[in-house]
């Protein structure tokens, strides 16, 4: 379809958008030019009609309640995979914020419902050419800012150990799904915290990858520099066989650096992990709403792995404490920038696109913005008025301190083969009423993520694995490892699962896997 050419008044539009104020000659002036250099628009899209993919006659269903165990599916599906490979006859949920080509994705979000892609996110083409069989799209928070499970526009999903509590979030209905036993593995996003968070309130296990490990191609973006997808599971051995799958670099994500080469991380498992070096984080511990009883367990945790033959310390690294607030401007502004105003991509950057992801986001978001969730309409607020007054300056300084805040866990992880604390610092918290105000909707979204969200500035793998119980709820402890250096962490999470002789199920967990 041809862009139209633009009237005086659309030019004016235009104009103002970057203050200029031109007179009516002047625009009349410079409509030529405008209309001249349009043609490129149109000839552009023609050319990007000749190779546009057309997405795959595939089927799906929309479950109705009685068939939505904890409300976690958006849509099933049954998309098998090749006949053989490393994860041949296992059921795989995808977040709703991954692209499966021919299937309905919502990202939680009404901005986003009615949205089908047209192309397969690289993860997906490598869990189906390993032989999995996608069982559906699993529930994720809107736009995926919440680490609580109650702000997707399809309701809230609901923790299996207990209904009345947050599965966590973003990725809650891959942790509901797989801690219920609906599927074998799930995959999750992470820019905040979003594959750890619900893998901790859920009780299974969770690795957010090194940045750039995993391609983030077709998953929809937040932030680039926060930006990652990881794996979902039951066990660690699951974690590294789906690490194993859909790790290494597809030449289409800036994210990932040049000759990143994956390591064999099912093989790593079979290393014994004694002798290795555990950091316990001080300032990991007694945040202002830690439960002594998350601390408790993941102190009783670390005490096993000593047990087992790791050497386990405590270690202070203070400028874990300054992370979080790095993470507030870097994730603030940042997804104001690129998540709102750049719908979804931003610009800028050398990685492949979603054209019509795009459009369709950049129409409906701006048909009406209202249906932004209360996270959302937070962040716009508080990005728009420090990019519109500050014009990006914290946003500047808070990458730069990156830096800083990486520097100080490398040279923590120089005398440490990994560091450890708790997941999080409170074990699930209740579901909000539907009618509950904003004071109670966003803290519930964002009371979690003060140690999560720090290796997402600085890109360091962490594995969280279930601890034990307190009272009754799963409680996780975080195991942080090098740079690409995600077997470690791996080793560790194995090594304290065999100790403790594996990981408790819920009651509502089903043996096998179902869609």
């Amino acid at each position: 379809m041809a862009v139209p050419p633009p009237d005086r008044d659309a030019l004016a539009a235009a104009a103002a958008r970057y203050g200029l104020n031109l007179p009516p000659d002047d625009l009349d002036s410079f409509q030529p030019f405008v209309h001249g250099l349009l043609a490129s628009w149109d000839a552009v899209e023609e050319l990007y009609d000749q190779s546009a993919p057309t997405p795959p006659d595939r089927k799906w269903h929309r479950p109705d309640p009685d068939e939505n165990p904890f409300n976690a599916w958006y849509v099933t599906t049954e998309i098998t995979g090749a006949d053989d490979g490393p994860l041949a006859g296992r059921t795989v949920a995808v977040k709703d914020n991954t692209a499966v080509a021919g299937v309905p994705m919502m990202n939680g979000s009404m901005t986003v419902e009615g949205f089908v892609p047209t192309r397969d996110a690289t993860i997906v083409t490598r869990l189906l050419a390993a032989g999995a069989t996608i069982a559906g799209k699993a529930v994720c928070e809107d736009l995926c800012f919440s680490g609580g499970s109650h702000t997707s526009r399809t309701g809230p999903v609901r923790n299996p150990w207990d209904e009345t509590r947050s599965a966590g979030g973003s990725s809650s209905g891959s942790a509901a799904l797989v801690a219920g036993g609906r599927v074998d593995v799930a995959t999750g996003g992470d820019q905040g915290g979003s594959v750890r968070i619900p893998a901790a309130y859920s009780g299974i296990v969770g690795h957010k990858p090194t940045f750039g490990l995993v391609p983030y191609t077709g998953a929809f973006p937040i932030e680039q520099t926060i930006d990652h997808l990881g794996p979902m599971t039951r066990t660690v051995a699951d974690a590294a066989l789906v690490l194993d799958v859909i790790a290494g670099p597809d030449g289409l994500d800036p994210r990932q650096p040049a000759g990143l080469v994956p390591d064999d991380y099912s093989g790593a498992l079979a290393q014994p992990a004694a002798g290795l070096r555990v950091g316990v984080v001080t300032e990991g511990f007694g945040h202002a709403n830690s439960d002594p009883g998350v601390d408790d367990t993941v102190r009783a945790a670390a005490a096993s792995l000593r047990d087992a033959g790791l050497t386990v310390e405590d270690v202070s690294v203070p400028w874990h404490l300054h992370g979080a607030r790095i993470w507030d401007v870097i994730a603030t502004e940042g997804a104001a920038a690129q998540m709102v105003e750049g719908n979804g991509y931003g610009m800028n950057w050398h990685g492949e696109y979603d054209p019509e992801l795009v459009a369709h986001y950049g129409k409906q978001w701006r048909a009406n913005p209202d249906e932004f969730s209360e996270t959302v309409k937070f962040v716009l607020l508080t990005g728009g008025y420090g990019l519109t007054t500050q014009h990006g300056r914290h946003y500047a300084m808070a990458r730069n301190l990156a830096l800083q805040l990486r520097k100080a866990y490398d040279e923590a992880l120089d005398r440490y083969d990994v560091l450890v604390m708790p997941t999080l610092p409170l074990t699930a918290s209740t579901i909000p009423a539907d009618d509950a105000p904003r004071e109670e909707v966003i803290p519930r979204a964002l009371e979690m993520i003060a140690n999560t969200c720090v290796t997402d500035v600085t890109g360091h793998p962490a594995t969280s694995v279930p601890a034990g119980l307190s009272d009754s709820m799963p409680v996780g402890m975080m195991i942080i490892g090098k740079h690409f250096e995600d077997a470690t962490p791996l080793r560790v999470a194995h090594t304290f699962e065999q100790a403790v002789g594996g990981f408790p199920a819920p009651a509502a967990a089903i043996s096998g896997s179902q869609a």
